[in-house]
């Protein structure tokens, strides 16, 4: 930390307090002696979400949030278990330590928790993500609920894996889009 008073490089901290704003130190310079104060505050690095059309935004947990408690109204679901899926969402896609997450990854998995908890609402929230343009596309969607299809493992982690290849990729993706319809549609 370089001194206010005589621009040296080197000061030592003699006191340290956590304050509201931040981290308050008082410190003192090793080359004139003279005391000053700093105020620290940590800057958290944001998590950018990354739209199907390219837009960018800050990762919203309230967002999130917001869209799952919609796919669950009149459902048998508790808001601790809609958060816990926040928090579980959140803290996967932070700790892989990427600074952009596509939100179709958001989306999957936001749709696999909503699947273990309850299907009506895991029905609710993937016709909304999924923009279900017609009925045949639902029944089918219902259909592979009920077969047990997407209750696959290793299905679900290949489509996160595929939809991950696609996003690094940018256009290529052609085939790695044809190939998750393939696992989504249980081929």
């Amino acid at each position: 930390m370089r001194c206010p008073f005589c621009q040296h490089h080197d000061s030592r901290v003699t006191d340290s307090r956590a304050a509201t704003e931040g981290i308050r130190r008082r410190r003192e310079c090793v080359s004139c002696g003279e005391r000053f104060t700093t105020l620290e505050i940590p800057q958290l690095s944001t998590l950018q979400i990354v739209k199907r059309d390219g837009r960018r935004e800050d990762f919203s947990r309230e967002k999130l949030l917001a869209g799952l408690r919609r796919a669950c109204t009149k459902r048998p679901v508790s808001v601790s278990q809609l958060d816990e899926i926040v928090e579980s969402i959140q803290a996967r896609v932070t700790a892989d330590g990427r600074a952009e997450v596509p939100s179709a990854t958001i989306g999957e998995l936001a749709m696999d928790a909503l699947h273990e908890l309850d299907h009506i609402a895991y029905i609710r929230f993937a016709s909304v993500y999924r923009s279900f343009s017609d009925i045949a596309t639902l029944k089918e969607a219902v259909e592979a609920l009920e077969d047990g299809r997407i209750l696959d493992a290793e299905a679900r982690s290949l489509q996160l894996s595929l939809l991950e290849q696609a996003t690094d990729e940018a256009p290529a993706e052609p085939q790695a889009a044809r190939r998750l319809q393939q696992v989504a549609s249980g081929g």
